[in-house]
């Protein structure tokens, strides 16, 4: 099966085709490190740690890159509004991006560079451009002269004479063309500098990504990733001075995620609706705030609210409830691996295709622009198949091995998925969970039998609505959650 991607710089889906037998290059730009990171800037980190991890389940040996901006306009301002410096500040924030990513199941990349790090590669890349004839210095300030690179503003769409005419708004007298960005900034009073051909400075926020990207995935690599508001002028300014650069091509896929609206409204400060991750995390679970980002395709827009959050959270208990039933009903019985196996029952033999079918199309989707929403319809689905198979009675070994194998299929979704909590909290929460039903059921038979029929009613129609479905069986009753 071939993995489908949407490709901004194309605007279309393409077959995925690696740029290198040996590896699948994936950047992602990151956090500048001025702040705590807010839920906007959760989003891409959640769901772009998916796709890399699907990528490796798939086979493909990906090295992820994300990037630390650790000198820049706001944090040299939050570095003069504390009376410290700037590494002061920089590494304050870098150690909260690490605790609040670790918070939201993010696995670490491969690399962070930081661009403090990085200055003499940025300097090199931007001699580069002299020498190539892209870039020119202007009262200390390096710039990328666009009218030299003649594909400027493919990524975005965007036509150049009506950025010309918003640039012209609020001119610099230093630009030969309005359009032209800045690659090298002349250092302010007080303010961080380095030393170079053009006099001391700092690095322009854009050459930072091109220069790390190149330095860890080479000149052309598969997948560079951000939100969407990173498309202009960011990322097109990444792919002018990068290809400028090399003469070749830069990222070949490009994904973007979407925007996050806060109770339908835009996240600002001055609305008093801006939450930061770390915040987030305080409130919900791990697996039920990746679990809300998934519930949407990574290139729509996101609502957050309240109510999502709580089905969210919800949705994650029952989800750990049932895997902790099949786990401890299989026990440590093996999965079955065989590809056409012959049952003793046609229960058995219809649950295991419901399986075989539930794990292709779950593929399927994910090979579709990693179609998270419908993966976990399909993880749903395969827990409420599971639990029909589940109430009829687990008989003999043949049923244990085919909870075994669900729970297999299960483990092998949220390999990329990360929704499934499995902690000794988790079990313990599950354990309770099941503990307090079977008292209610338990609690509900004796009302029958005393026939006082309107109190077992009153029982079963409250755990009905906390999401409990109960169904007698000749065995007794049993209980699920409802899908």
């Amino acid at each position: 099966m071939a993995i489908h991607v949407f490709n901004t710089l194309t605007r279309k889906k393409e077959v995925y085709e690696p740029v290198r037998a040996d590896m699948t290059g994936f950047y992602v730009c990151g956090p500048t490190v001025y702040d705590y990171f807010h839920i906007g800037n959760a989003r891409p980190f959640i769901v772009f740690d998916v796709i890399r991890r699907y990528l490796i389940y798939r086979g493909y040996n990906v090295r992820y890159v994300m990037n630390l901006t650790d000198i820049d306009d706001k944090i040299i301002r939050r570095a003069n509004e504390e009376g410290v410096s700037t590494d002061v500040i920089a590494q304050r924030y870098i150690n909260a991006f690490f605790e609040d990513i670790q918070k939201l199941g993010v696995r670490p990349a491969d690399v962070y560079p930081r661009a403090t790090q990085h200055v003499q590669d940025i300097i090199d890349l931007i001699q580069k451009l002299f020498d190539r004839g892209f870039a020119y210095e202007s009262g200390g300030d390096v710039f990328f002269d666009v009218s030299k690179f003649p594909n400027y503003a493919r990524l975005s769409g965007k036509k150049i004479d009506e950025l010309m005419s918003g640039a012209r708004i609020a001119v610099d007298e230093r630009k030969r063309n309005p359009l032209d960005f800045v690659l090298w900034k002349a250092s302010k009073p007080g303010e961080p500098k380095w030393e170079s051909p053009w006099g001391p400075g700092r690095p322009g926020w854009h050459i930072e990504c091109s220069v790390m990207s190149m330095k860890y995935l080479g000149d052309t690599f598969d997948f560079h990733a951000g939100g969407m508001d990173l498309i202009f002028p960011h990322h097109e300014n990444e792919i002018a001075q990068s290809q400028a650069a090399t003469g070749g091509d830069f990222a070949h896929y490009w994904l973007h995620n979407g925007f996050l609206d806060i109770h339908g409204e835009k996240m600002a400060k001055s609305l008093g609706n801006f939450i930061t991750a770390r915040q987030l995390a305080e409130r919900y679970r791990t697996a039920a705030i990746r679990l809300f980002f998934l519930q949407k395709h990574y290139r729509s827009p996101i609502d957050f609210t309240e109510e999502a959050m709580d089905a969210a959270s919800a949705s994650v208990v029952r989800l750990a409830t049932s895997y902790q039933r099949f786990a401890e009903a299989a026990g440590d019985a093996a999965p079955i691996l065989e590809p056409e196996p012959r049952f003793s029952s046609e229960a058995a033999t219809s649950f295991w295709h419901a399986l075989e079918a539930l794990r292709r199309e779950a593929l399927e989707l994910m090979d579709d622009d990693f179609n998270t929403p419908a993966v976990t319809g399909k993880i749903f689905d395969l827990v409420r198949e599971t639990n029909r198979f589940f109430e009829r009675g687990i008989q003999n070994e043949e049923d244990r091995r085919l909870l075994a194998t669900a729970r297999s299929v299960l483990d092998e979704f949220d390999s990329f998925m990360g929704i499934i909590e499995r902690t000794a909290a988790a079990t313990v929460e599950a354990e309770k969970i099941d503990r307090i039903v079977q008292i209610l059921l338990q609690l509900r038979q004796r009302f029958r039998q005393e026939k006082n029929y309107a109190l077992a009613d009153e029982i079963r129609a409250q755990l009905g609505e906390a999401g409990v479905v109960v169904e007698d069986t000749p065995k007794g009753p049993v209980w699920r959650w409802k899908n």
